[in-house]
């Protein structure tokens, strides 16, 4: 019997310990780690800059952003999409020379054979041409008695098979960076925090809280936007109190289902609330 123990040197087998010990000395084996809430961004940080959002907007979709933050990224996208669509273009009329000069050269060549094909005939007399047939009509090739037209050529670049082009038309929608659907800047919508007030006991430390109930807003609140107003609420306060009656508080507005956006939320602590493990996969060394 061999002891028990992480370092055992006397055991014929190659414990699980070792394997993960040598693993992670060695570069070799996929690597699990498990974060804190203090790696994952806060439920108010701009999703692009990972900070608080001084001035935040909302997406259809629920995603926050910093509004300088999130109008520099369209405008860059935008510019990219001018240089894609101008580079895509100019490939284009490459490749259109490109064909236009290939069967020109197509057709020189086949001029130039029929030509020289006919000056044979005249030269040789009929009985040459008979053997010349004969000769052709019995040798095995392919290329023969019209083949050469339904075969594919890899040595003619108009007749060369392709499975596609090798160029795609680049897209011309500037989509969001987290959902990556369309976004445009005239369908953001503003959001209003409503700050904790500094003289009370704030034993979490948080700065916003909900505008109706006053409940303190965490990572771990669901919280809703309302279109009408732009202000933040959690989901116990829109079931129990604004549902009733469909009416923003806020501003005595009337509310549809569409008024009303999920925020999505920054990370916790719990697992149940969102994946906080992270995975490196690597070669694996074999035992």
């Amino acid at each position: 019997m061999t002891r028990h123990a992480k370092n055992n040197t006397a055991s014929s087998v190659y414990s699980y310990h070792e394997r993960q010990r040598d693993n992670q000395s060695s570069g070799y084996g996929t690597q699990h780690k498990r974060l804190n809430k203090d790696s994952v961004k806060d439920f108010n940080a701009c999703n692009l800059s990972l900070q608080p959002c001084r001035n935040p907007v909302l997406t259809p979709d629920g995603y926050l952003y910093d509004k300088e933050a999130i109008l520099e990224y369209i405008i860059r996208q935008k510019a990219k999409i001018m240089r894609n669509i101008k580079r895509y273009e100019k490939e284009k009329q490459k490749d259109e020379q490109r064909l236009k000069e290939s069967m020109e050269k197509d057709d020189e060549i086949k001029t130039k054979k029929f030509s020289d094909h006919e000056t044979m005939k005249v030269l040789s007399g009929n009985n040459d041409d008979e053997q010349q047939q004969a000769s052709t009509s019995s040798s095995i090739s392919n290329m023969n008695n019209g083949n050469d037209k339904q075969l594919p050529s890899f040595w003619i670049p108009n007749l060369t098979p392709s499975t596609e082009d090798r160029t795609k038309k680049p897209d011309t929608i500037v989509r969001c960076p987290m959902s990556g659907k369309a976004l445009k800047s005239n369908r953001l919508i503003e959001v209003k925090f409503t700050p904790v007030d500094p003289k009370c006991i704030n034993p979490y430390r948080a700065t916003y809280k909900c505008a109706v109930s006053g409940d303190i807003l965490t990572n771990a609140s669901r919280c809703v936007v309302l279109k009408t107003s732009g202000s933040v609420v959690t989901e116990e306060c829109l079931e129990k109190i604004i549902k009733k009656d469909m009416i923003d508080p806020i501003n005595d507005k009337p509310l549809k289902e569409s008024d009303i956006i999920p925020l999505q939320r920054g990370g916790t602590g719990y697992s149940s609330a969102n994946e906080l493990e992270a995975k490196l996969h690597r070669p694996v060394m074999s035992a």
